[in-house]
């Protein structure tokens, strides 16, 4: 495979899912980890990736209010924010995880929605906070660079605490085969506990993530009760979604 060639599927994976990791891309593309390293590097020096410890991070992902960063399949997911909104009610208290689709969503909350979030993210804090009838709480720990979400023991226990109407959150990898998954195992535990502390569940996801896999599990499918993608329901995309216990949206 070509460098250009390489280069343009790191880039897709990063776009698909926020992060890539060099063991993850040299096994899917049969090459050293050395070679993807030099990859990742030239990719850096060319402003297109942010490399973090064992692989890579978007640009857009990591500095989403920056104007000159454009959000990868931006448009679609301004299309899933605009749907999720009707699952938003007043008086709903409402928890969410973090990302560009997220803050697509956080951008258009109506200005006459009353209702409580909570939040793993700093950045749809920020992007809320100045709702007028939005009681906006975040919940902390550590911040990781690669995920710009709180992370860790503190806010597993925080979440622990708190029982919410409806929890958001974006997905990295999801399939029927595998259920809702991560590549990072912090992530995972943090997002298990946002499920415990839910009680209904919606995924907010562009299609280009479905029917794809990461390496570590987050849930089965069954404790899903939404999926938002911008396609309609009956999509043949969503063939396999169709007959599940889910609403699609």
């Amino acid at each position: 495979m070509l460098k250009e060639e390489r280069h343009a599927f790191i880039m897709r994976q990063i776009n698909l899912h926020n992060k890539v990791l060099s063991t993850d891309i040299s096994a899917m593309l049969n090459i050293s980890e050395d070679t993807v390293r030099r990859d990742l590097k030239e990719l850096a020096e060319e402003g297109k990736v942010l490399k973090v410890h064992g692989g890579a991070i978007g640009h857009s992902f990591h500095y989403p209010f920056h104007a000159s960063n454009t959000v990868y399949a931006q448009e679609a997911k301004q299309q899933i924010a605009e749907k999720t909104l009707r699952l938003l009610k007043n008086d709903m208290v409402i928890l969410t995880g973090g990302g560009t689709t997220i803050l697509e969503l956080a951008k258009r909350i109506p200005e006459n929605l009353r209702a409580t979030f909570f939040t793993i993210s700093p950045l749809v804090a920020l992007q809320l906070v100045d709702h007028p009838h939005l009681t906006v709480i975040s919940i902390g720990g550590q911040l990781s660079r690669s995920s710009q979400v709180h992370l860790g023991a503190s806010v597993i226990n925080q979440l622990a605490d708190i029982k919410v109407d409806l929890c958001l959150m974006g997905a990295n990898g999801f399939s029927v085969q595998d259920g809702m998954t991560d590549s990072d195992w912090e992530v995972v535990q943090v997002k298990r506990a946002m499920i415990r502390a839910s009680k209904r569940l919606a995924i907010l996801s562009i299609a280009e993530k479905l029917n794809s896999s990461q390496r570590m599990k987050v849930c089965d499918l069954n404790l899903i009760n939404y999926l938002i993608t911008e396609l309609q329901p009956e999509n043949h995309i969503l063939t396999p979604y169709q007959h599940l216990d889910m609403e699609l949206y």
